[in-house]
């Protein structure tokens, strides 16, 4: 039963492919249905390693929303490789793995309606100031390629005033200022991981709810570092080999902040109850992998909303009431807040 169950979705599939107006023969081309009675369509196609040899523009189905061009080796991106028949309805596109060194201004200039641009995995030192031009981007993956330095004005020219996701994963960026953020204000997610950041980089006035610094050579987080970030609701500075240091009120003014990651941070050895003052929203607190085994008696004054805390390698502290005592006059008094942990003798 199972197997023709297989077979069966396996013809439709095929048919389905077979069926698609101008797809190519190397390329597989499947339409989606959804809405009331099936009533929208859009035509995904996945031309993943086509090898070498390959001419573009890769002949594309009209109405093609999701586009897969990976591990083609096209090498520099010019002004006529994305610009065939059926590119102009692309909601998102992937040209990760391709060894693209550069790309013109003009090469991305015909995808109006891109939303979801996937160029990881290639060997881009800069970006053209206009190459994203016109674009309705929302998540753009820029990890793993070869930046030493990265000018945001790239990501000025967005329409509709849509937030941008900026992924900038596995890179070797040694310098970040927000100001190059030109007129994107309403960036929500950014990701500075596996970068040569020494420091954590200026993001005053950005309306941030997701920051991801892991794996950067930053050893000393300064008082006000995060200062501004009042909508931030997760923040990662995990897997930092040089972090030894985070001074007080380093936290101040995340308000909003609910997720702390401090992992894998072998030389922060300590942590006062101050480091923590102004996260009144954060729940989860992680420090496992750190140096740190033991935190301050009085920090939930400072976490007056934390839930759980990871600590050492297998450490879980989670927030309880303590049963009050009983008194003749006054009944019940009021149960203090602790918290309680699956290792004895560890301090809080």
């Amino acid at each position: 039963m199972a197997l023709l169950l297989w077979l069966g979705v396996s013809l439709l599939a095929s048919s389905q492919s077979s069926n698609v107006k101008n797809c190519h023969l190397g390329c597989r081309c499947e339409v989606e249905n959804f809405g009331l009675f099936d009533s929208f369509s859009l035509t995904r196609v996945d031309c993943t390693g086509l090898g070498p040899g390959t001419t573009m523009p890769i002949p594309i189905p009209l109405d093609t929303a999701h586009l897969d061009l990976s591990s083609n080796a096209m090498g520099p991106l010019n002004d006529t490789m994305l610009a065939g028949p059926g590119y102009t309805t692309l909601v998102s596109l992937d040209l990760s793995s391709n060894h693209i060194t550069k790309i013109s201004p003009n090469a991305l200039s015909k995808l109006r309606y891109l939303e979801t641009l996937d160029l990881s995995h290639n060997v881009l030192e800069s970006l053209s100031p206009s190459c994203f031009s016109g674009l309705p981007l929302a998540e753009v993956d820029l990890s793993h390629n070869n930046f030493q330095e990265f000018n945001m004005d790239v990501f000025t020219n967005k329409v509709n005033g849509e937030p941008v996701s900026i992924d900038l994963t596995h890179n070797i960026l040694v310098s970040f200022s927000a100001s190059l953020l030109g007129r994107v204000l309403h960036i929500q997610s950014l990701n500075l991981s596996a970068n040569r950041l020494s420091s954590v980089p200026t993001l005053t006035g950005l309306s941030l709810r997701h920051l991801s610094l892991d794996g950067n050579p930053i050893s000393h987080i300064k008082e006000g570092a995060f200062a501004q970030l009042k909508d931030l609701i997760y923040l990662s500075i995990n897997g930092l080999p040089d972090l030894r240091e985070i001074e007080p009120n380093s936290f101040k003014g995340l308000q909003s902040l609910q997720v702390l990651d401090l992992s894998n941070n072998p030389k922060l050895k300590t942590l006062s109850s101050v480091v923590f003052s102004g996260l009144d929203s954060l729940q989860e607190l992680s420090l496992s992998g750190s140096g740190v085994v033991s935190l301050p008696n009085n920090m939930l004054t400072h976490l007056p909303s934390i839930k759980s805390i990871m600590l050492g390698d297998s450490i879980h502290c989670w927030r309880s009431q303590k049963q009050g005592q009983f008194h003749r006059q006054l009944g019940q008094l009021q149960r203090d807040e602790v918290l309680n942990c699956n290792v004895e003798g560890v301090v809080l």
